[in-house]
């Protein structure tokens, strides 16, 4: 979700789904070495938020954990599935699933440095790594240096021949070997992530034993999904007045200099499925490009049914 989960794009989601715990993007640890504060700085309107980030050394990871509970983020998360080359060049990201130990090392230092929850995201196996043992070996890996749960895109990842889109797509999902971790580790939370674009899919899977569900892309694409959800967990959400707080907020952020398309792309995926979609884009699209306002907007809204 990088370039997609950043803070604006969260002040929607939170606004249409209060329940849920949201994730950053990927952030390197070594980018927090300089000014963290600056770079992680989270509306408190936001939380709960687990920062998720990219490292391979305990030092660094437990200085990014320190970081993350100091400025108010309800979860520190060591992204173990993110298959971009440019992040493997770095020796982070879904390469760790082939180094468990080092994985091991970066949660035990953190689970020292902090008290806040310390996850680790994963894919079920990357490139011939056998899905069934490899993803075993891994998990009690991390359980064992007290991992607090296990976030599991159900797709291999292949870091040589796939490039990162194909790679969220190419790869058959495989949501059974995800829920046949869940029955193995017992109690232990399981978070299934990969291919969830509905109510009833997650309810289903939540259904078959997993803790919780991870919404990715389709949060992006279908944005209102997230209100569905709410509304399971008993929070019914008034859509036309959260994006209409969504867009008081842009207006306060254009004033603060933020950039327009940060603010209103985030936007796209609410008419999705609607009649007027075509228009509301149109004039999301416009915003975007600083040439239309958010009352604009707002009206455009307005239209769709």
């Amino acid at each position: 979700m990088m370039r997609y989960s950043h803070t604006h794009a969260r002040h929607l989601w939170r606004l249409l789904c209060p329940p849920a715990l949201l994730y950053t993007e990927m952030i390197p640890a070594a980018a927090l070495a300089g000014t963290p504060a600056k770079r992680l700085l989270c509306d408190p309107r936001q939380q709960p938020v687990a920062l998720q980030v990219g490292c391979r050394e305990p030092g660094q990871f437990a200085h990014a954990a320190g970081c993350a509970e100091q400025l108010g983020y309800a979860e520190i998360n060591l992204n173990c599935g993110c298959p971009s080359p440019r992040v493997a060049g770095g020796g982070f990201g879904a390469c760790l699933m082939g180094e468990p130990q080092t994985v091991a090392a970066c949660l035990a230092a953190a689970k020292d440095a902090v008290s806040i929850p310390v996850t680790v995201k994963c894919r079920i196996a990357i490139d011939d790594m056998d899905a069934q043992t490899g993803l075993d070996q891994f998990a009690d890996c991390v359980l064992a240096a007290g991992c607090d749960a296990l976030i599991v895109h159900a797709r291999r990842a292949w870091l040589a021949g796939l490039n990162p889109k194909e790679n969220r797509t190419r790869p058959p999902l495989d949501h059974d070997r995800v829920l046949r971790l869940k029955q193995r580790l017992g109690s232990f939370p399981v978070i299934i992530n990969g291919g969830i674009d509905s109510q009833q899919q997650a309810a289903d899977l939540i259904g078959r034993g997993v803790d919780g569900v991870m919404i990715g892309r389709a949060a992006v694409r279908r944005t209102l999904l997230l209100a569905e959800i709410a509304a399971t967990r008993g929070c019914r959400i008034d859509v036309a007045d959260a994006i209409a707080s969504y867009l008081d907020y842009c207006a306060g952020q254009l004033a603060a200099g933020a950039a327009a398309r940060m603010l209103f792309a985030p936007l796209m995926g609410v008419a999705a499925c609607k009649q007027g979609a075509r228009a509301f884009r149109q004039t999301v699209a416009k915003a975007c490009a600083n040439r239309a306002d958010p009352k604009e907007v707002a009206v455009a809204a307005a239209s769709l049914a």
